[in-house]
């Protein structure tokens, strides 16, 4: 009877934390979301060069197989990244309707083309621009940099 009962308040207590948003119900939108900050997030840095391009890029593992041809690093913490989110809904380039836009400050990383894993060469231009990411979940976290 006392099992029954710890049970009962143990999916109870499940039940209210994904309620309130407090769990993460999927574990691919997990996924997702550590990739978008791989990807996309290094709130530590004002703006890069080439330099910074470069080693983060590799760092990041965006250069083992192949170069990646282009990337964007989001120079804003978390918090703001989050409040994107929370912005009127728009359309994706892939015709969903779960993107968000904001201004923030970036580093965009083009790969100069004469370059080959997994020594990629990039060129940087750091600044503040409009950017459009995707978002999922109860709480909506980021999970795709659309443009």
């Amino acid at each position: 009877m006392a099992l029954q009962r710890t049970h009962a308040l143990l999916l109870f207590l499940l039940l209210t934390l994904l309620g309130l948003g407090l769990v993460q119900p999927s574990y691919g939108q997990d996924r997702m979301y550590q990739r978008f900050l791989r990807q996309h997030v290094d709130p530590d840095v004002t703006g890069g060069n080439d330099g910074y391009c470069n080693l983060v890029m590799q760092r990041r593992k965006m250069t083992s197989h192949q170069c990646k041809r282009f990337n964007t690093f989001i120079h804003e913490d978390l918090w703001s990244i989050h409040r994107i989110c929370r912005t009127a809904n728009i359309q994706c380039k892939n015709g969903q309707m779960n993107c968000h836009e904001g201004v923030v400050k970036v580093t965009d990383c083009r790969e100069t083309g004469s370059s080959r894993a997994p020594n990629c060469r990039y060129r940087a231009k750091a600044r503040t621009r409009r950017v459009v990411i995707a978002c999922e979940g109860n709480p909506e976290v980021p999970v795709h940099f659309d443009k």
